[in-house]
This record gives C-alpha cells, structure tokens and sequence, in this order.
C-alpha cells in the first residue's frame, strides 16, 4: 500500500511538483539520474469537475487541504538512508515550514491509502521549534499532529 501524508491549513496551500531537477527547460522529461527524478507531488483538494472542495479526512479541521503520496517517505522509525528519502523529507520539511510561516498553525496527518477515515492512533500538538531536522516530522501510521508557530 501507498502511504500518503496530508496537510491542512486555514490557508490556500500550494500545490504542484517539487523537487525534480530535469535536465534542460527543452528536455523536461530527461534526469541525469533517480535523485534528480524524485519529487514531491502536493495535490489540492478541489474536484474540478464538482467544482468544489473536499476533505481528504474527517480528522481535518481546516478546509485548505493538500495531499502527497510517496514510497520515500517511511513510517514510523522505518529510516532507510536513501538519498531519495532524505530529498523527500526534505522538500516536505520545507513546504510544512512555508505553510506554518502563511497560516500560523498547520494538521499534519498520515495513513496508508483508504485509511483516511480509520481511527487515529496518536494525536499530538507540536511547536515547530522543537521539530530540529528533516527526520522529526516522520509520523507513526494513521498519527496526527497540529504543529504551531
């Protein structure tokens, strides 16, 4: 199964590629290597053929969602030490501090896929101060956090 982390803010959040270096504006399809193929994907929550918005979990309070899918990020304390690892982390490291710096506070929540609805196992209110690197923001599967400024 596919884990999927989700984001939610009172805040529009950008969604979009990041992360991936192709070689050339012309050859945008073309990587010198796996690290510089590997990007983050945040999708939005708007159905464009609803045209509206949606929530990817009922454990959102805040109706700005956003979700990214990625086999590089692990769950839990299941670190790996790939370079690929390490570059998704860091890219949502930075996009969860951007979020924070627009909205104040952010929900933070992961799960496999289609276990959006299933219970959490663990809520917790973080202050990003004390998050000190790229490896702290590794939730435990179905974990939520409200991280404050």
């Amino acid at each position: 199964m596919t884990q999927c982390m989700y984001i939610a803010s009172s805040m529009r959040l950008p969604n979009g590629s990041f992360g991936s270096k192709p070689l050339s504006l012309e050859q945008p399809n073309v990587f010198l290597n796996e690290l510089d193929f590997t990007d983050l994907y945040f999708e939005n929550n708007y159905d464009s053929r609803l045209k509206r918005k949606f929530s990817y979990s009922p454990h959102f309070s805040f109706d700005y969602q956003v979700a990214v899918f990625s086999n590089h990020i692990p769950l839990g304390f299941g670190f790996t030490g790939t370079a690929e690892e390490g570059k998704c982390l860091t890219i949502l490291y930075h996009y969860l501090n951007e979020a924070l710096i627009a909205s104040g506070v952010i929900e933070y929540f992961t799960c496999l896929s289609g276990k959006e609805d299933s219970a959490i196992s663990k809520k917790r209110t973080i202050r990003w101060m004390d998050i000190k690197d790229r490896y702290d923001i590794v939730l435990e599967d179905l974990e939520l956090w409200v991280i404050t400024l």
